[in-house]
């Protein structure tokens, strides 16, 4: 008979919210990397001074790409640690190495220096922490799966609210270099606090009152697989094209959203800063908006209503290039962003099962760091090559179009594969 467990004293109907809210607390210390925009320039002028050469912002911004591309490597590598170990160990050991990198930075002699200490070491801690908390809310939650990944996703999307304001109160007050020391601190013991309560639910737990659905249907898993089992179905590269995809369109925007404010649809400098914050809270409110919606119409469907929105958005931005247009188009693709960010993590879990579920997302989420390379690289192509950011809209809504496609043909439930190996279940962490 399955046991029926308690979280916080509570049922765990009840208690498992609680693990939702600490999810979307560590997931908001490891989105601080979204807060490093606002170093850039105290940066740039700390090491001018003490170099005694030009240091370009342009420099500055290595060390968040470096810490991106660590961030999505690590990710598929520490899914079988999270299965092997458990989701509170592996949850210490990123957020003690994410705290190590903030900290460490504040060390540093050179940019060069930051390549390493911050965007390596704290690359890697955010990539190690960042899928224990999204699998412990998709095993704890099989009836709301996306509404609860998507609200555990939900702190790395607004994390800036937060992070950023306070990196520039503290960097006022203290200086550059003391702030990454007091971010190191504190990220760390919050983390580290934060992921103690963290654990699987036992074999068999399902909520009360629940049964699951026919196997694809909702949320229920079309098959059990393992890494190997969903790397042979076409799903899967159905799923990542169009992970791809959205995330290419949304890291674009975020990456040109205040240059396209001032030169575009000519915002002031002052105003279009503020309206990049305000384009936040749609990547945050995006994550659990999609991820509820793809529980309730499926994630193929929702999939294609974000590439419906992004090419929509598109298209508005370069034919209206106006105000109304700019703050318009860039909350959809912020917004849809965010979505992406709960609706691969859900389609996950409802195509392929948790069996192998951190492997399995680890290697879906590969197509992340794939959009985040070439989004950037692919408006800066277009900026150098035509001298203004509005070429990057047409292609933004033709690569949408191909992924409606993608999504209508190919992101629909598997047949039946099952898994290569029995996958092991950490031992005290069910």
């Amino acid at each position: 008979m399955t046991e029926t467990p308690t979280i916080f004293g509570l049922p765990a109907e009840r208690g498992r919210w609680g693990l939702i809210a600490l999810g979307l607390l560590i997931n908001l210390c490891l989105g601080s990397i979204y807060s490093w925009s606002v170093f850039v320039a105290p940066l740039a002028a700390h090491f001018t001074a003490t170099l005694g050469r030009e240091v370009a912002a342009g420099e500055v911004l290595l060390p968040f790409s470096v810490f991106l591309a660590f961030f999505a490597i690590a990710m598929p590598l520490a899914g079988k640690y999270i299965e092997r170990y458990g989701p509170r160990k592996v949850t210490v050991a990123g957020g003690l190495l994410t705290g190590l990198g903030w900290l460490l930075a504040s060390t540093a002699t050179s940019v060069e220096a930051l390549y390493v200490v911050y965007g390596v070491i704290g690359g890697l801690g955010v990539g190690i922490a960042y899928g224990a908390p999204v699998a412990v809310a998709a095993r704890w939650f099989p009836d709301r799966r996306g509404l609860a990944v998507g609200l555990t996703l939900l702190g790395f999307g607004v994390s800036a609210f937060v992070t950023a304001n306070a990196a520039g109160a503290l960097i006022a007050a203290y200086g550059v270099m003391t702030t990454f020391a007091i971010f190191g601190v504190v990220l760390a013991a919050v983390l580290v606090v934060a992921a103690l309560p963290l654990r699987f639910p036992p074999a068999g737990w399902q909520p009360a009152g629940w049964s699951a659905p026919a196997p694809g249907t909702g949320t229920a898993p079309a098959c059990e697989c393992d890494r190997r089992a969903m790397l042979r179905t076409g799903t899967f590269y159905g799923l990542f094209a169009c992970y791809f995809v959205g995330c290419l369109a949304g890291l674009t925007a975020i990456s040109i959203a205040k240059p396209v404010g001032t030169e575009v649809a000519g915002v002031d400098a002052g105003l279009a800063t503020l309206l990049v914050g305000f384009f936040a809270i749609f990547n945050g409110a995006g994550r659990p908006a999609f991820g509820g919606l793809a529980d309730r119409i499926s994630p193929q469907k929702t999939a294609m209503l974000t590439f419906g929105l992004i090419a929509a958005a598109s298209v508005l931005i370069w034919l209206a290039p106006g105000v109304p247009a700019y703050v318009v188009s860039f909350a959809v693709l912020w917004g849809c962003l965010g979505g992406w960010l709960a609706i691969a993590p859900a389609a996950t879990a409802s195509y392929f099962g948790t069996c192998d579920y951190p492997r399995c997302y680890g290697v879906v989420f590969l197509a992340y760091g794939a959009g985040a390379i070439a989004g950037p690289q692919l408006a800066g192509f277009v900026r150098t090559a035509t001298g203004t950011y509005l070429g990057v809209f047409p292609l933004v809504a033709v690569l949408a179009a191909v992924g409606f496609a993608v999504a209508w043909l190919l992101m629909r439930p598997p047949a039946s594969v099952p898994a290569s190996t029995p996958v092991p279940v950490a031992a005290g962490e069910e």
